[in-house]
C-alpha cells in the first residue's frame, strides 16, 4: 500500500485521492506514479508548474496471510513532484503499463490521451501520471532502520518473486500448511519452542529464503516458554532467480525438516 503526502497541502478526501493507484520506477531512479485527476496531489502538480513540489510517498509493507502483526515493514520515499508532460508521457505510460499490465482499465490510455470524453468533473484529466524525483529514502523493518540514497534506490533490482509472492506464500499456507511447521526441526534448539506454536505461517518468501511466523495459542506452556509470537528464517542453499528454482529450494528445505 502506497500514499502519497504533500506538506502543507490538505486532501479533503478522507478515502486517500492522493494513494497513487499504480506505480513503477525509471531506470534513472525517479519514481512514476498514476494519481486520480481529481486528487489533492494531481492539482498541487499542476498548480505548482515548475516550482519544486516536495512530497513524501510512504508504501507499507503488508503480509497478504492472515497472521497477527501483519505490516512487515515501512518505506519512505521523498523528493521533489511534478506532471509528466510531451514527450515523456507516452514513455511513462509503457513504464506503467510494465509494471501493471491492465494499465488501460487503470486509466493508463486517459492519461496519454486526455482527450474531450477522457476527462473528469470540472474538465479535468481522469487521471494524471506523476513524476518524483527521488532525493532520499529510509527503510524500517524487522531487521532495523535505515537510510537509502538516491543512487542506490535507482540501482536496486527488484527480487525475482516479487509478482508472485502473495500467490506462494498463501498457496504454501493453504496446502503445506504442516510442511511449514515441520521446518522447526532446523531451529535447533529453538524449534523446542516453534514446535510447542499452534500455527507456523509463512510471512515473507524472497530469493533468499523463506520467513515464517509461529503462533501460540491458549494452551499450557512449557517451562520458561512466554508464549510470544516469534519469526524464523530459512534460508536457501543458493538464491533462487525463478519460480522454478523456488520449487527446489523449497523441496531441499522440506527434505531438509522431515530428516
Amino acid at each position: 500500500m502506497a500514499s502519497l503526502n504533500l506538506p502543507g497541502v490538505e486532501d479533503p478526501d478522507e478515502t486517500g485521492l492522493s494513494a497513487p493507484v499504480c506505480r513503477t520506477v525509471t531506470p534513472e531512479g525517479d519514481v512514476l506514479l498514476l494519481v486520480p485527476g481529481d486528487s489533492a496531489a494531481a492539482r498541487a502538480a499542476a498548480y505548482a508548474q515548475d516550482d519544486d513540489l516536495t512530497a513524501v510517498m510512504e508504501i507499507t509493507d503488508v503480509a497478504p496471510v492472515s497472521v497477527p502483526h501483519r505490516i512487515r515493514g515501512r518505506a519512505w520515499v521523498a523528493g521533489w513532484l511534478t506532471p509528466v508532460r510531451n514527450e515523456q508521457r507516452a514513455r511513462a505510460a509503457m513504464l506503467l503499463a510494465e509494471r501493471h499490465p491492465v494499465g488501460e482499465l487503470l486509466g493508463i490510455g486517459e492519461a496519454l490521451r486526455p482527450e474531450p470524453g477522457s476527462t473528469g468533473p470540472c474538465g479535468r484529466a481522469a487521471w494524471m501520471m506523476l513524476r518524483l524525483e527521488v532525493g532520499e529514502g529510509a527503510v524500517d523493518d524487522l531487521w532495523g532502520a535505515e537510510a537509502v540514497e538516491p543512487d542506490a534506490f535507482a540501482a536496486a533490482a527488484p527480487d525475482p518473486l516479487v509478482a508472485h509472492e502473495a500467490e506462494l506464500l498463501q498457496h504454501l499456507d493453504a496446502a503445506h500448511s504442516e510442511q511449514v511447521r515441520g521446518l522447526c526441526a532446523l531451529l535447533g534448539e529453538r524449534g523446542r519452542l516453534c514446535g510447542l506454536r499452534d500455527r507456523a505461517v509463512p510471512v515473507a518468501l524472497d530469493r533468499f529464503g523463506l520467513r515464517v511466523r509461529f503462533v501460540p495459542g491458549s494452551g499450557e506452556r512449557a517451562p520458561g516458554d512466554r508464549g510470544q509470537t516469534f519469526d524464523a528464517r530459512f534460508d536457501f542453499p543458493e538464491p533462487v532467480r525463478d519460480v522454478a528454482e523456488l520449487r527446489r529450494a523449497m523441496h531441499v528445505l522440506f527434505e531438509a525438516a522431515e530428516g
